[in-house]
C-alpha cells in the first residue's frame, strides 16, 4: 500500500466525518435582522453599527439617521 492510497483513504474518512456537520447560518441570520428602516423598511442586522445606519439614511434618503430609524441610539 503505497502512500497515495492512505492519503485517499484519510481523505474518504475525513469527508464522511465533515458532510454530516455541515450547517447553515442563512436562517440564523436572517432572524437576526431586527433594525428596520422606517422609510424603504431595509432590514439591517442587530449588530449593525450607527456609522452603517447613518450612511443608509443620508445617501438612500437624504435624512438623519433618528429620522429612519427611530428607537436605535448612537454609540
Amino acid at each position: 500500500m503505497g502512500n497515495g492510497a492512505r492519503a485517499q483513504q484519510k481523505r474518504e474518512r475525513n469527508q464522511a466525518k465533515t458532510a454530516s456537520t455541515a450547517k447553515s447560518q442563512t436562517k440564523v441570520n436572517e432572524a437576526a435582522k431586527n433594525i428596520m428602516c422606517q422609510t424603504c423598511r431595509q432590514t439591517f442586522l442587530l449588530t449593525t453599527r450607527a456609522p452603517a445606519l447613518e450612511e443608509h439614511a443620508h445617501n438612500k434618503h437624504s435624512k438623519t439617521m433618528a429620522e429612519c430609524f427611530p428607537g436605535v441610539q448612537a454609540k
